[in-house]
């Protein structure tokens, strides 16, 4: 028996169903955990900002902004305040374009 009649077929996606695939929906995110205690306070502030970014680089990339160069900062800006977030600093923005840029 060859080696390829073995192996099971993948599932099929979304671009290659016959019929549409059923995402799990409504979405529900991740039930959010307390971040570890005992850490300086810096290490709260860069793990937020993070997420920050990373929340933002997501909103920007669904929205159209696919390069950094198209991401100044006011982008970033009105980018927050249509998502319900506060305005992020210079250093968020600069993070956001750093995330777009390496995720290419």
């Amino acid at each position: 028996m060859p080696a390829a009649a073995l192996k099971p077929k993948p599932m099929p996606t979304q671009s290659t169903a016959k019929r549409p695939v059923l995402f799990d929906s409504p979405y529900e995110p991740v039930a959010k955990r307390p971040l570890p205690a005992g850490r300086p306070r810096e290490w709260y502030v860069s793990h937020n900002r993070r997420l920050k970014a990373m929340r933002l680089a997501i909103a920007l990339l669904d929205s159209g902004v696919h390069l950094p160069d198209q991401a100044r900062n006011e982008t970033i800006r009105d980018t927050a305040e249509r998502i319900g977030m506060r305005p992020p600093s210079d250093t968020t923005c600069h993070m956001v374009r750093a995330l777009m840029r390496y995720s290419r």
